[in-house]
């Protein structure tokens, strides 16, 4: 797709010739400040020359500087060229002063002035790009992590601190809260990333073959075992090994997994030698293991030696303004997997999914989505194509404070002009209908980058 620029020149004739000098480029004219901004409105032109001359004042500046001034408060990351005659070297040096990218003086080289265009794209993508990865800190506080609560960018930054280390860790929270998401994160921010991660989900795999999927066996260890088999702790070896579920680890085999925690050496079923791994372990479950171990179905020694460090998971109907943002990312894409032509939601549709509680939280969100656009018969997806049910969250819930309900409004208003403005704190100050410092001192006060 071509790259936008757009000329304002009272000029046709000029405007003519450099329109055609930048065919390269979809250029769009304007010859005046009004039809100027409405260009700018619509379509954030990368880069504008702006001769100063303009009418009602052609002879001389003050209509151009109006017009730099229009054009910095509806698009400021714009880069304008100003044109300015040979003999204003003043006029030039004010122009930057007052926000233009760069000057260039008249008689114009098409050439020359191309060079100075191309130089000010080169400028424009660098800081978009740059201005995209700021934007990763409000809807992805960590790469692979799709979330603007608090309560989940709490989580990455402790992720990033115990990446670090190969700390042994515990992750806890309900089914499809994320935690192999997280798990994975850890893995890929450690120093372990370019090495194996293994994952086990115990709950999965049969009691009597668990051992052998975790240790690995012998040839002629068991009947069927034929050859030897490497397990999934030896295959993890230099890596990450991460054990889902282990609060379904059954008490036979608890003594042989703390042995392995706390020495890093495996033995296979049948086999007599001592391996030694070198390992990253991180455990997850949804189960409460202190009551397991009350009710003497799981090893106090165990639960000590991988609790080194806990990360609570909270339920997403506990994650304040993250439905809408992980549904936005679900409907993207899955409508771009199933080449379905979905925008995105009806407003109905993103008040019935805050509103409902999610007992099967993120899996749930990505599986009525998922199905939702698959199934759509329009272009956006609605109440009705995501089939909720009242399941008694309004019934369950309690009065909060009003500052609490004010600060979660606020916040979810921020993130959502935000998105709209791509990252714009100008724009989204606009849509907000408040101040650029009103919108920064608020972003502080949610810890909000931008």
């Amino acid at each position: 797709m071509k790259r936008s620029l757009l000329i304002i020149e009272d000029d046709l004739g000029l405007q003519n010739q450099l329109k055609w000098s930048f065919d390269a480029y979809e250029v769009r004219t304007a010859d005046d400040r009004e039809s100027a901004a409405e260009i700018v409105k619509k379509h954030r032109p990368a880069v504008i020359t702006l001769d100063l001359g303009l009418p009602p004042d052609p002879g001389g500046v003050t209509e151009g500087f109006e017009t730099l001034q229009a054009i910095q408060s509806i698009s400021p990351h714009s880069k304008v060229i100003v044109i300015t005659g040979n003999d204003q070297s003043n006029v030039a040096v004010q122009s930057i002063a007052q926000g233009a990218y760069d000057y260039y003086q008249k008689p114009i080289d098409p050439d020359m002035l191309a060079l100075v265009i191309d130089r000010a794209f080169r400028l424009f993508d660098l800081e978009e790009e740059n201005r995209k990865l700021q934007r990763l800190d409000v809807t992805n506080p960590l790469d692979g992590i799709i979330a603007v609560s608090p309560e989940m960018h709490a989580i990455c930054r402790t992720v990033e601190r115990v990446s670090g280390t190969d700390i042994t860790t515990l992750i806890l929270g309900e089914s499809g809260t994320g935690k192999d998401v997280i798990a994975r994160a850890i893995h890929r921010y450690s120093v372990r990333a370019n090495q194996p991660f293994v994952a086990v989900n115990s709950a999965a795999i049969p009691e009597n073959l668990l051992e052998s999927e975790l240790f690995g066996h012998e040839k002629g260890a068991f009947t069927g075992a034929d050859r030897q088999v490497k397990g999934k702790v030896e295959m993890a070896n230099g890596g990450t090994f991460f054990l889902d579920e282990i609060g379904d680890i059954p008490m036979s085999l608890q003594p042989k997994l703390l042995r392995f925690l706390q020495e890093r050496v495996i033995e296979r079923v049948g086999g007599r030698s001592e391996i030694p791994v070198d390992v990253r372990v991180i455990c997850a479950t949804h189960q409460n293991l202190a009551q397991l171990i009350k009710e003497g179905k799981f090893r106090h020694d165990l639960f000590y030696r991988i609790n080194e460090i806990t990360i609570q998971i909270p339920p997403l109907n506990e994650r304040r303004g993250d439905v809408r943002v992980l549904a936005n990312t679900f409907v993207q894409r899955y409508a771009l997997e199933m080449k379905r032509n979905i925008s995105g939601f009806t407003e109905t549709a993103l008040a019935a999914m805050e509103a409902y509680s999610w007992p099967g939280n993120v899996r749930e969100l990505e599986s009525r989505v998922k199905r939702a656009v698959l199934m759509s018969t329009t272009n956006q997806v609605t109440e009705q194509d995501l089939e909720l049910e009242n399941n008694g969250k309004a019934a369950r819930s309690i009065i909060q404070p009003l500052r609490e309900i004010r600060n979660t409004a606020e916040r979810r208003a921020i993130v959502g002009a935000l998105a709209e403005a791509g990252g714009n704190v100008s724009r989204a100050a606009e849509l907000l209908e408040i101040t650029r410092p009103t919108l920064y001192s608020l972003l502080n006060k949610f810890d909000l980058k931008v």
